[in-house]
């Protein structure tokens, strides 16, 4: 976006407007007179076309199985799988020859920036589901063009950065969104949060994980796997990275404060919802007491 653009922006809007300043002016959105997301989208003029959230809602009742990306990926092997939906997130497509992938989620925008060869080969995968952000669609059209995208959009938010409304700074998302239904709270921990109805916006906890745990369960999914959860040795690699191309990691500093209170309210939601949950990675620093644990070979065996 110009400096000129965003100088205007920000002379014009309070400081709580400033995540959109590289949207404006180029997004328009319509927003769902009832539920509130987005539902139609034009970027520099074009017409995104945009998957209906609210198609999605209860859209399945199965399995799914979440591909994260730590090194425990290595260990597993993908040809006893039995068929179900496959979820991945950030560089998981890298597997793309042992897996089929029907679900992606990036919220990363420095993934997109910096892993463009991975994010050129999702976009161009017509059976893909792609949720992301709009900051993130902005980033594939502006890098890619539209007409390089072949999969579908599912435009989700940051519920406390929804597009064109003010941010709800941490030490308010208790208060601001305590009167919704949808939407729990960890009883320690009044800044985080997870909602049941992605459309009004989905709670960041570091990591996408938390927010595929919240799109899979709009979804209807009633078991979920998740692969590579293995949130220890930050220092290592990925499972697709070697230690000349890793990206860097923040999630050492965030593992104890939010993350593990995160998902500890992510569990107690979704066994309320009568989803269960299976830790894939034996060695994940996350408890049994949160997800259970259960190697690759004893979930998938006959």
């Amino acid at each position: 976006m110009s400096t000129f653009f965003k100088q205007i922006y920000r002379y014009t809007r309070p400081r709580a407007y400033r995540h959109n300043e590289n949207l404006w002016p180029f997004c328009r959105i319509t927003r769902a007179s009832t539920t509130g997301d987005i539902t139609q989208l034009r970027y520099k003029g074009q017409p995104v076309p945009l998957v209906p959230l609210t198609d999605w809602h209860h859209r399945f009742s199965s399995d799914a199985l979440i591909t994260a990306t730590g090194p425990s990926i290595n260990e597993m092997d993908f040809a006893g799988l039995p068929p179900m939906t496959v979820v991945g997130v950030n560089g998981a497509y890298a597997l793309k020859d042992r897996l089929d992938f029907q679900l992606y989620i990036i919220v990363d925008m420095s993934f997109i920036d910096r892993r463009t060869d991975v994010v050129r080969a999702i976009i161009a995968d017509p059976m893909l589901t792609l949720f992301t952000t709009l900051h993130g669609i902005a980033r594939i059209i502006d890098r890619f063009t539209l007409a390089a995208v072949r999969c579908r959009l599912a435009l989700i938010e940051d519920a406390c950065y929804r597009i064109y409304q003010p941010r709800v700074p941490g030490e308010g998302v208790g208060r601001h969104f305590g009167q919704e239904p949808h939407i729990r709270f960890s009883p320690d921990h009044p800044d985080i949060a997870f909602t049941t109805d992605i459309r009004s916006g989905i709670f960041d906890a570091g990591t996408v994980v938390f927010w595929a745990l919240q799109i899979l369960l709009y979804l209807g999914f009633t078991r979920l796997y998740i692969a590579g959860l293995d949130m220890t040795n930050f220092h290592q690699p990925r499972f697709y990275e070697t230690d000349h191309d890793k990206l860097p990691s923040f999630l050492a500093e965030k593992f104890a404060s939010i993350i593990v209170p995160a998902f500890t309210l992510a569990s107690e939601v979704l066994h309320h919802h009568g989803v269960e949950v299976k830790n894939l990675s034996l060695n994940s620093a996350l408890s049994s007491e949160t997800f259970e644990k259960v190697s690759f070979d004893d979930a998938f065996q006959d």
